[in-house]
């Protein structure tokens, strides 16, 4: 008698005789644990795709989802801009004989009252074609700032945001002005726009800018006394007369 084939999804074991019928998730198993040889020889790989049987955790590879991928940490910067660890190797920056530092991704460069004018007429120079603001500050209760070696902190700072928009940089300038002698010279030569800022700037904290067409008060009246945003200014108060509750 002639032996029956056997049903479909049973195969013969050992001896010829029936097998266990194999289940759809062990033969899975089975073939997941072989690796896929590539049928595909020198074949490049383009952008955004992955090689067949490959581990990457792109789309394209097998055994997974796609994951988000890693991304590196972003890089640690010092106060005055530099990487951390690059601080005590790196050469300072220097722009016009002046340092350079980047707070905050801000490039900024520190001058002092000697070299201000020459310093800002070599940058008009160099493109900045416009300057969008000058201000002051006054660090009478905060002397011990940071500041780049070799610039000697006083006093008043005088801030000015430079703009080049032929070449699409913004730069800020920092000079030191000290507070027995708050004088600079005035931008207005080079950036009449500068008129009015530099009055404000003398209004509210005394710096006076030589050479300025008008150098009078914009903000307080012509016979006001001190600069109000001086530290050292004495805060007023103004009498409040409430009338008495009804009974």
């Amino acid at each position: 008698m002639s032996e029956a084939n056997p049903p479909a999804g049973v195969t013969p074991g050992e001896g010829g005789h029936p097998g266990e019928q194999l289940s759809e998730p062990l033969a899975s198993q089975q073939g997941a644990d072989k690796p896929q040889a590539s049928h595909v020889e020198g074949a490049q790989v383009g952008a955004g795709t992955q090689p067949t049987g490959g581990t990457g955790t792109g789309a394209g590879a097998t055994g997974g989802a796609p994951s988000a991928g890693h991304h590196p940490a972003p890089e640690q910067l010092d106060e005055e801009g530099r990487p951390l660890g690059d601080s005590e190797t790196a050469v300072p920056e220097t722009l016009y004989g002046c340092p350079v530092t980047a707070p905050f991704g801000q490039r900024t460069v520190h001058t002092d009252q000697a070299r201000y004018l020459a310093l800002m007429e070599a940058l008009y120079r160099d493109g900045f074609e416009a300057c969008m603001g000058v201000t002051g500050v006054d660090y009478l209760t905060h002397p011990g700032r940071q500041l780049p070696d070799g610039v000697v902190p006083q006093r008043f700072e005088v801030v000015c945001e430079l703009m080049s928009y032929s070449r699409k940089e913004r730069l800020r300038v920092r000079c030191q002005v000290p507070g027995e002698n708050p004088v600079l010279p005035s931008l207005f030569d080079l950036w009449p726009g500068t008129e009015a800022h530099e009055r404000e700037t003398f209004d509210m904290f005394g710096i006076i800018f030589s050479d300025h067409p008008d150098l009078t008060r914009i903000l307080m009246p012509e016979d006001w006394e001190g600069h109000p945003l001086r530290k050292d200014y004495a805060t007023g108060h103004v009498p409040v007369q409430f009338k008495e509750v009804p009974k």
